[in-house]
């Protein structure tokens, strides 16, 4: 039998979430995932944002992690002085539900299904508030893309992607620390590990 990997598989796609990280690497792709039971309520509208009031709309299913990492990253913001604004909700409402890295214009879609008063242009401005937090970690992919995905505060990861298939992986930082270490000597350069995907081939596609 040959030598297991370090680093947890990939899992096909229209399969489940993946299990969260802990301390180690976990695969994410696209996949069919149960839904976000959120109460109907009324909305508040972003600054800028046309076209009234957005409501959430309740979906039966509710995953209990899901709710629970929603709520718990509502408190994180009150904390810090911040809104839970329809907006925010609706965006974390998604990306706790369905734990995968995901493009600006895929979380959209995915937000029209819980709240369709809230606009592309919302879910930007709703984005980079939630990075600039903590909250939330962008990643640029392949081909030019940016992925989004829930971090915790502090908890910020590497990424490797294939360039085939296009499954990413989470990595733990301190796996290129090696590297940093050469660049920081060698060359005086601070290296970014958690800002690009690494890029290469998984097993199903060498």
């Amino acid at each position: 039998m040959g030598r297991q990997s370090a680093f947890a598989p990939a899992h096909p796609r229209n399969r489940g979430p993946s299990p969260p990280l802990h301390g180690g690497c976990a695969a994410y792709v696209e996949g069919t995932h149960d839904t976000f039971e959120q109460p109907t309520r009324r909305a508040t509208p972003e600054r800028g944002q046309t076209g009234g009031m957005s409501t959430l709309k309740p979906h039966p299913g509710a995953s209990p992690e899901s709710t629970a990492l929603v709520e718990r990253v509502a408190q994180q913001l009150r904390g810090r002085g911040e809104r839970m604004t329809a907006p925010r909700r609706a965006v974390l409402t998604v990306l706790a539900r369905d734990r995968e890295h995901l493009s600006v214009d895929e979380i959209a879609r995915r937000v029209a299904t819980v709240a369709p008063g809230v606009h592309l242009t919302s879910v930007y401005r709703t984005l980079e508030a939630l990075a600039a937090l903590g909250v939330v970690q962008h990643v640029h992919l392949g081909h030019g893309s940016t992925a989004y995905h829930l971090v915790d505060p502090g908890e910020e990861h590497a990424h490797a992607q294939c360039r085939t298939c296009g499954r990413v992986w989470d990595l733990p930082l301190d796996l290129l620390d090696p590297v940093a270490t050469a660049l920081r000597r060698d060359l005086s350069f601070e290296l970014d590990p958690s800002h690009a995907a690494l890029s290469g081939l998984c097993a199903g596609c060498a």
